[in-house]
């Protein structure tokens, strides 16, 4: 009896592991899936799939307005300590081209946090120092600097409203921000949104959601009066 092809049995040991990471794929999002649902109850929020909406309507955030096939999933919506919040997974994708010509798809995840509230603010984004903002900075994209160095190291603050931005960015808000610093935060029109890098573990969001509130209530009073 011959003794089958080395590529063969390469290929079916191929085949198999495609379809082990499959089904440990499926079952890791279905575990997801239900973690999320079970949070949603616990906080009284609604739990949605998947909605590829989400986007659009909040498409003047510079965070959801990446790439392409855009779409938020795992989504917690509904009232929390007295605020319309929503939380959601997100995806987008990017493309590249490699050396031969051929067409690359790259996919993007991360945890998304937004609460509307009561009055109409500027733009403005605040989030970690990296290699691409300090690049930027040696362009000529300047961000807004503040007279705490530490915290100027540390993070990027954008506005084309200077005022507003050291309005938000007082003393007790920037000690916030540098005890969480892996943070990013966007303000524009009704909503202050957070988002974190990666996908969060579900058990981690009602802890993100308080955080999100703690943000909005640093916010002076006198934002919104008048």
């Amino acid at each position: 009896m011959g003794v089958p092809a080395l590529p063969f049995v390469l290929f079916g040991a191929f085949f198999l592991l495609v379809i082990v990471l499959g089904i440990l794929g499926y079952l890791g999002e279905k575990k997801r899936r239900e973690a999320f649902q079970r949070i949603a109850q616990e906080l009284g929020l609604r739990y949605t799939k998947r909605d590829a909406s989400l986007a659009q309507r909040y498409k003047f955030l510079d965070k959801l307005r990446q790439g392409s096939n855009r779409y938020a999933f795992n989504i917690l919506e509904g009232q929390f300590e007295g605020y319309p919040v929503h939380a959601f997974d997100f995806h987008y994708e990017t493309y590249s081209t490699d050396s031969k010509g051929r067409r690359q798809t790259d996919h993007h995840y991360f945890s998304f946090f937004l609460l509307e509230q009561e009055r109409v603010f500027p733009e403005l984004r605040i989030y970690p120092e990296n290699i691409l903002s300090r690049f930027g900075q040696m362009l000529g994209f300047d961000d807004i600097d503040f007279e705490s160095i530490e915290f100027s190291k540390a993070f990027v603050v954008r506005s084309r409203d200077k005022k507003f931005a050291y309005d938000v960015c007082h003393t007790r808000m920037m000690e916030y921000l540098l005890r969480h610093r892996d943070i990013s935060i966007e303000i524009e029109e009704r909503c202050v949104s957070v988002s974190c890098p990666a996908r969060l573990k579900p058990e981690q969001i009602p802890g993100r959601l308080r955080q999100l509130v703690e943000i909005r209530n640093l916010f002076p009073e006198y934002l919104y009066r008048g």
